[in-house]
Parts: structure tokens; sequence; C-alpha cells
């Protein structure tokens, strides 16, 4: 089993909308708790501040009908479910990497170039 997910790993992430997108809002950060192993739901509701159960939900059947992740219900009492990345969501990984990497070179630049947008339009 994987170490338990820290609740402030997305802390310092802007709020604004990622630079690459894959699917929404939510399915990058997904992807992420989910890549050293699977995860119930409540464990990937800690790190995903601000997204309602509601929201959670239809993201992870959204990823799961797009072959990104299983769901995985046990027949116990009481009931466990657990999500895991698959093969199709693991080659996400890769790129998803370069575009941290590159949203770390450019981040600020990126946000000016916003800025500068928006003074403009203003």
């Amino acid at each position: 089993m994987a170490e338990p997910l820290d609740p402030d790993m997305f802390y310092g992430c802007p709020p604004t909308a990622a630079p690459i997108r894959v699917g929404d809002k939510w399915t990058a950060k997904i992807i992420r708790c989910l890549e050293l192993g699977p995860r119930r739901f409540t464990e990937l509701q800690r790190p995903l501040r601000g997204i309602t159960p509601k929201v959670l939900t239809e993201s992870l059947r959204a990823m799961e009908r797009d072959g990104l992740l299983t769901r995985t219900a046990y027949d116990e009492i009481p009931p466990r479910v657990e999500y895991e990345l698959t093969t199709l969501g693991r080659s996400l990984l890769e790129p998803m990497n370069a575009g941290c990497e590159w949203s770390r070179k450019h981040l600020a630049e990126l946000m000016r170039a916003r800025e500068t947008w928006h003074a403009g339009t203003s």
C-alpha cells in the first residue's frame, strides 16, 4: 500500500487553470494522486481541496469511461472502492511531467502575459 497522500500536495499551485489540460480542471490532479497506486475516494478528497464529492464522482466516472482508471469495488462490510490508473492513464505521466517542468520554468512569464493582456483589454 502506498504512503498516505499529503493533504498539502497542491499547496502553492496557482488556482488558475493549468497551462496543459487533461480532460478538465481536476483530471491531471487526480492522475497525480493515483500515480503511486490505488486510492479510495476519501483519500483523493484530501489533497483536492475545493472539489465537491459530486464533481469528484463525475471526474472519476469520466476518467473510467475514457479508460484512464479502473474502479474496483470489494465485497466487504463496510464496502470498499479503490481507483487505480490504467496503462493508458499512466501514459499521461510523462507528458504531464514535461508540462510541470515547462510550468516551473515559464509560469511567471505566462502570468505576466495574462496580466498585461487583461490590462490592455480593460
